[in-house]
Order: structure tokens, then C-alpha cells, then sequence
């Protein structure tokens, strides 16, 4: 097992990846809070917790109370967790009660916001299970449910007690699945590790084929950088926006395509394309780079095809949270292993790389 620390100016947990986890949960909680909580609740989604619940479950002295959440982001609202708040009073959930986030990203982002606002703060644990959030969105406090208008939207700052990284969760995981969450590694690697971008290539058949030593390698590699600019910035207010390399156009998809035909990871590995096309425009990386990077997405593909317009892709642009007083915020890499945000984008370039993007898409 590896651990991670995460050390921001307000807080300080660690995030422990291996195998294991899950039959030793309840008793690793109790190390972490000094006691086990005497009322505590998990969020899961029916289809984990047919796979994984007995395994969670079997660690606790007494039952957890289990909340449902519906899969997929059109159940990622303020209704749903108006009605997960309401289930968890009249569970008789307090100050003193533990949340245990037990799912995918949106598990994840949905049960961090309920402890971060119930009774004004609760504490919680993430538990992931696919690899998307074991690398990213389980890591660093953001949490949150969408609007309409834009997606995370409406959302709070509230981080993890710990964060409980099973990998061998992830031998239930769809190839499809395990593909998309690959993309926040290959996104950690282009931004801030070099030596991720350069193992990633080498053992490709390794990571994508399930070897636990590879996906170790990764798993570790991409949340101690994530821990790292976390550390540095926690709220998001200067360095931690190169985390959303690929992540204005792609948020852009999702939104633009209902949440319907496109995983979080697939959008944020065709929106790293339209960024690298930028980055080569504007010669922040050379061709060779974009090339290369490039294929390191498509080879831990294939990405599916995109049925949308270039024009409602931009629009929905405009939602973008990275976006002040009207000025564009682009995160776009600078040689491999580093990013940078740009203030300056124009609507032409923005135009460009999505055309670019459904281009490429279309030759998929």
C-alpha cells in the first residue's frame, strides 16, 4: 500500500492506495478519527454496492446506513441531494455522524457536498471505485452538483477525513471505464510529471491489460501530483487550474451532448485534443510534442465518436468556471510536464480547436 499526504494550509489527510482496503475499512477509519463514529452513513449507487457492499459492510460492528444515489450525471442535482439530506435526518444523522462516499466520481463530488453542508459540515471519507476518481476527483475537496446552465456549478471546498484508494476494486471496472479514468493519468502526466507521460507510453499493454504493479505505478504517480498542486493551492485561486487541462471543452461536451453519450474521462480526452491543438498554434509545444502526446491519447482509447455541432460545443464554453468578468481561461501545456493558463484566447482560436477536435473525432 502507498500513501499519499495532502497537506493544504487548513488541513492535512493522507490518501492510501493498495489492495485490501475494503474488509479493513471500519478499523482503518477508527485510526484515522481517533474513534469510529457512532452513526455513519455511506453513498453508493445499487450496482457498487451489489458488487462491493458485503465486503464494506463486513468491517462495521453495526450496519451503516445506506443511501442510493442514481447512476449518471442527469442525477447529479440539488434535487437529488435535497433528497439524500432529508433521508439522512430522518436516519437521525448529527454533527457527529460520518459520511462515507462509496462510488465513481459522481458518488464521489455528490456525497462530499451533502457532508460539506449538512448541519453547516460533516465529516466524510472517500471511498472511489473507479479509476477516474481513485486518481482525481476523489482527491483535493472539490464536490458539488450540476446546474442546467453548466456543469459543478453549485458547489463546496470541503476535504476528506481520508481518502481509501482499493485497487482491487477495479477488476469489476468496464474497459470502457478503466479507458476514461486513464485520461486524468495521461492529463497528470502532460501537466506536471514527465516520468508518468514516458511510463504511461512504455507499458501501455501493462496498464491497459490490468497488471496490479502498473496501475499501482499510476494510481500513485497521478494522485501525488494532484496532492502536490493541491498542497499548494487549495482553493483553486492561481496554480490548481492546470488540473482542468482538457477540461473546459470538456465539460463543453458533456454539457452540450445531454451527459448522455460521453464518460467524464472520454470528454476531458477529446477536449486535451483541442487543447494541444492550441498549444501547437500557439507554439507553447512544438510538432513533435503534439504529435506525440496525441497519440498517447488515442492509444489509451479508442475515444468514441462525437454527434454535435461546433457551435453549441462553443456556446456551452461560456459556462466554464475558470471564466471571470468575461475573459477566457484556457489551460494549455507547455513542452510535456508542464501547463500554464492563458487569459487571451480568442473566440477564433476557441472555434479552431473545437473544429479541430470533430475533425479528428470524425477519422476516429
Amino acid at each position: 500500500m502507498q500513501t499519499i499526504r495532502v497537506e493544504t494550509p487548513s488541513v492535512r489527510y493522507d490518501v492510501f492506495a493498495g489492495s485490501g482496503l475494503l474488509e479493513t475499512l471500519a478499523q482503518r477509519i477508527e485510526s484515522v478519527a481517533g474513534r469510529l463514529p457512532r452513526r455513519v452513513f455511506v453513498l453508493t449507487s445499487a450496482s457498487i454496492w451489489a458488487l462491493w457492499g458485503h465486503s464494506l459492510q463486513q468491517s462495521f460492528p453495526d450496519a451503516p446506513v445506506v443511501l442510493f444515489l442514481e447512476p449518471g450525471e442527469k442525477h447529479k442535482t440539488l434535487t437529488s441531494a435535497e433528497k439524500l439530506l432529508r433521508q439522512m435526518a430522518r436516519a437521525g444523522a448529527d454533527r457527529g455522524s460520518l459520511l462515507i462516499a462509496f462510488g465513481g466520481g459522481i458518488v464521489g463530488d455528490v456525497g462530499g457536498f451533502l457532508a460539506a453542508i449538512y448541519m453547516r459540515g460533516i465529516p466524510f471519507i472517500q471511498v472511489p471505485t473507479t479509476f477516474l476518481a481513485q486518481v482525481d476527483s476523489s482527491v483535493g475537496g472539490k464536490t458539488g452538483v450540476n446546474l442546467a446552465e453548466g456543469k459543478n456549478l453549485v458547489g463546496s471546498f470541503h476535504q476528506p477525513l481520508a481518502v481509501f484508494a482499493d485497487i482491487g476494486v477495479l477488476g469489476t471496472l468496464q474497459d470502457r471505464e478503466l479507458r476514461a479514468g486513464l485520461m486524468e493519468s495521461v492529463k497528470a502526466g502532460i501537466i506536471r510529471d514527465r516520468s508518468l507521460v514516458r511510463f504511461m507510453e512504455d507499458h501501455a499493454d501493462e496498464v491497459r491489460g490490468r497488471d496490479p504493479k502498473a496501475l499501482e505505478k499510476v494510481i500513485a504517480a497521478s494522485i501525488r501530483m494532484k496532492a502536490g498542486v493541491v498542497n499548494l493551492d487549495e482553493r483553486e485561486i492561481g496554480l490548481r487550474m492546470i488540473l482542468n487541462l482538457g477540461h473546459t471543452v470538456g465539460h463543453a461536451l458533456e454539457q452540450a451532448t445531454g451527459y448522455k453519450s460521453l464518460l467524464h474521462g472520454e470528454a476531458v480526452g477529446w477536449g486535451m485534443v483541442a487543447s494541444l491543438y492550441l498549444a501547437r498554434k500557439r507554439g507553447t509545444i512544438s510538432s513533435a510534442q503534439f504529435d506525440r502526446l496525441q497519440s498517447l491519447i488515442h492509444r489509451y482509447g479508442p475515444l468514441p465518436p462525437l454527434k454535435v455541432r461546433a457551435a453549441k460545443v462553443v456556446a456551452a464554453t461560456a459556462s466554464d468556471k475558470k471564466n471571470v468578468g468575461g475573459v477566457r481561461r484556457f489551460v494549455l501545456p507547455v513542452g510535456i510536464g508542464d501547463a500554464g493558463v492563458v487569459e487571451d484566447l480568442t473566440a477564433a482560436e476557441l472555434e479552431s480547436a473545437v473544429g479541430y477536435m470533430l475533425a479528428r473525432a470524425k477519422r476516429n
